[in-house]
């Protein structure tokens, strides 16, 4: 069985995959610090509990943190006697080019979300995933990846703005009963809900229009679907996205290999 990680800046996902099904999901928040050896004692007691039986072959790791990278790799090595793929490594190809300037370093989350809208949907999308940061990665006809946009992730910007203005609270994000608030926790889950969808929209639109041609959005990530109750801004929507482009991109390898 396939054991895939996606680790991002503040949360790190472990996904057993059968051949036809995730299996089994954890997930725990990121720090480089973490060994080898705590990784298995946590992820082999989540495994008793839930009485899963599985035998891991292979691993494939995406990650945004370098530093975690060395101690996933002892993980596979030492505990399941396989040598794993770490996407943006040359040892692991892409079933899709990328096509961005010379000497650009693209992170493996946004290649992977490439390669998994494109298995999905075909081209001509924009995958926007709602993480620490709001990313839009475009993906071409043929399924290249041709660049995106960057913007800071909504819970960031909330923590901003406690950080930075000493009478603002810390507030969690929501759809607000009405634009205009009446008191300060509304007022800032307003700016920053409505502040969003404006913001998803006007990328998305710009960047229809500069491809010249009609896209579909696809989102990912966990703040997604509040923002698609509020308006119709998405195409679709897939809380695994990543975790499905890992197991493509873990296939596409195998068969080269063969």
């Amino acid at each position: 069985m396939l054991l895939a990680v996606d680790c991002g800046n503040t949360n790190t996902v472990f996904s057993i995959w059968d051949g036809e099904s995730f299996i089994a999901t954890w997930r725990t928040a990121t720090e480089w610090q973490r060994t080898a050896d705590q990784y298995y004692v946590w992820l082999s007691t989540l495994m008793r509990l839930q009485e899963i039986e599985a035998d891991i072959t292979d691993m494939i790791i995406s990650s945004t943190v370098p530093r975690v990278v060395f101690n996933l790799r002892v993980l596979a090595d030492r505990y399941f006697h396989t040598r794993p793929l770490v996407v943006g490594k040359p040892e692991c190809r892409l079933p899709v080019d990328v096509r961005v300037d010379a000497g650009t370093a693209v992170g493996p989350d946004r290649l992977v979300n490439t390669v998994a809208g494109y298995d999905l949907h075909g081209g001509n999308l924009v995958i926007v995933d709602f993480g620490t940061a709001t990313t839009f990665d475009v993906v071409a006809a043929d399924g290249a990846y041709i660049g995106g946009v960057i913007a800071p992730g909504v819970n960031l910007s909330l923590e901003a703005l406690h950080n930075a203005a000493a009478a603002l609270p810390h507030v969690d994000i929501s759809q607000p009963q009405a634009v205009i608030g009446t008191n300060t926790v509304a007022c800032m889950q307003s700016g920053v809900f409505w502040g969003y969808i404006g913001l998803v929209r006007e990328i998305c639109a710009r960047i229809k229009a500069e491809r010249g041609t009609e896209m579909r959005v696809i989102a990912t990530g966990g703040l997604a679907p509040l923002f698609q109750q509020a308006v119709d801004l998405f195409d679709d929507y897939h809380d695994d996205l990543t975790m499905h482009g890992l197991t493509v991109i873990h296939d596409f390898n195998k068969e080269k290999a063969e």
